[in-house]
């Protein structure tokens, strides 16, 4: 085998190695009631503790890295769902796993105020990435008559968000918080009076 073979073969391992310890930590932050040990993720993840440090130094670059990631499968969703499906259902569905997003950082609370004391600026870059997808799926379910044209991007995420953060510790959230997301698709969909 060449050498660049082997390379791309240990850079691909690499990267299975992190995803299935960004994977596993996000199970166990957002669904234990305990401390969740970086050992704990190691093990979990069944790679040994070296692999877990090699990938993340410290807990904050975990958790950091863990957050990031999920905004970026979040963002990068929008273009693949356009893709799939009419604009205003392709809406609908990124909207609700913002709220699974939204759920994920209310179990990550405790592990982010970590990464907040450390100085890394987290929201700014949800922020805008969030927006810049939202706003091109709204763009598109516009362009296509689906949805009125005069919501903006950030008024929608924080229709759907503040409600999402109202109930989400509630042991039916995900119940509720499709409730709220239906009457927000359906005030999208509203055509306003001239």
């Amino acid at each position: 085998m060449s050498k660049s073979v082997k390379s791309r073969a240990a850079r691909a391992d690499a990267q299975r190695n992190r995803e299935r310890l960004l994977a596993t930590a996000l199970k166990m932050f957002t669904s234990s009631k305990k401390e969740v040990t970086l050992s704990a993720v190691a093990e979990q993840a069944g790679v040994g503790i070296g692999t877990l440090y090699r990938h993340f130094p410290t807990r904050e670059a975990l958790v950091e890295a863990l957050y990031r990631h999920e905004v970026e499968r979040l963002a990068d969703a929008a273009p693949a769902l356009l893709d799939k499906m009419p604009a205003d259902q392709a809406l609908e569905e990124w909207l609700t796993r913002y709220t699974a997003l939204i759920a994920a950082k209310r179990g990550l609370k405790e592990a982010m105020r970590s990464i907040f004391e450390a100085g890394a600026d987290t929201s700014a870059y949800s922020r805008d990435r969030l927006t810049g997808a939202v706003t091109l799926l709204l763009d598109a379910a516009a362009k296509s008559g689906a949805i009125r044209s005069d919501v903006g991007s950030e008024d929608v995420l924080l229709a759907v968000g503040a409600s999402t953060w109202a109930f989400v510790n509630d042991g039916e959230w995900e119940e509720r918080s499709g409730r709220v997301l239906r009457l927000v698709m359906d005030g999208l969909r509203y055509k306003p009076m001239p």
